[in-house]
């Protein structure tokens, strides 16, 4: 089976904060993204928003509609945004073909009929991290490569938080979806501190370029009611819009974060300072 998918039901703050570690990663962590030959799909009820990974191996990969979405094709109410973090990789749309290469992006706006993910070299693979939001009117398909991402050079190496954000997004105009990626500098490890939450609009993240050995500690809940979750390489997260969404390494690395919801402007959050974590 070359494409599969699960969902997960929306949780409230106070259900949050009475889970055990367990039900917080059964509630709040997405892993195994990138099983090698299929698409993996998790549908949440989170502003719908799908979040996912195409691992193209030897052919390439349809996507192909799922039961939650109602709809013939995928993107007959959809628009979708595909990172790889792989190797040299090609999605078609449509008939047409783009190259991505490692940390290029795609998007592909409504009403897209068809929609597939390939490999340039099985031996050495694309992955592609997808995230699809619904959407309420069309806007053409664009690639941008990362040397064409908006970039911001942030922190300092004091605070462990040095780091380039490259918003994907910028000069895509989409519907829901505002992605970008944050790479952090050797020797910083803390990512969204200060934290914030927005109200607005849902989140989720992905981790990867992540020794296999170190963790991540993600911390989320309520600011005055904090939990943590630990992840691994290439493992996502997903953020209510009522939790924070913030951490820090035991090594460096980068992270993938899209937002979907009521609007799409990348500065409208509600700051939260450490001293009012609790």
């Amino acid at each position: 089976m070359t494409m599969n998918f699960t969902s997960r039901h929306a949780v409230d703050p106070v259900t949050a904060a009475g889970m055990d570690t367990r039900a917080l990663r059964e509630n709040f962590l997405i892993d195994e993204l990138f099983a090698p030959g299929a698409i993996s799909l998790t549908y949440t009820h989170y502003d719908r928003m799908i979040v996912g990974g195409a691992a193209p191996t030897d052919r390439a990969l349809p996507l192909e509609t799922i039961k939650p979405t109602g709809t013939e094709n995928f993107l007959d109410r959809r628009e979708l945004i595909a990172v790889n973090i792989g190797g040299a990789g090609i999605v078609s749309v449509d008939g047409t073909a783009y190259p991505l290469g490692a940390r290029d992006m795609i998007y592909v706006g409504r009403g897209a009929k068809t929609v597939a993910f390939a490999s340039d070299d099985p031996a050495a693979p694309a992955k592609f991290y997808l995230v699809s939001a619904p959407a309420h009117a069309d806007h053409p398909t664009r690639h941008i490569r990362i040397g064409d991402a908006n970039r911001l050079d942030l922190g300092a190496s004091d605070t462990c938080n040095e780091r380039s954000i490259f918003q994907f997004t910028h000069s895509v105009e989409t519907c829901q979806l505002v992605v970008g990626m944050t790479t952090l500098a050797s020797g910083s490890i803390w990512n969204t501190m200060p934290a914030h939450i927005h109200s607005r609009r849902m989140e989720a993240y992905l981790y990867f370029d992540l020794d296999p050995d170190q963790r991540v500690i993600h911390l989320m809940g309520e600011p005055a009611e904090t939990r943590h979750l630990v992840l691994a390489n290439e493992q996502a997260v997903l953020s209510p819009p009522w939790s924070i969404h913030a951490g820090a390494g035991t090594a460096n690395y980068t992270f993938i974060w899209a937002m979907a919801g009521d609007n799409v402007d990348y500065t409208d959050v509600e700051p939260v300072q450490p001293g009012d974590l609790l």
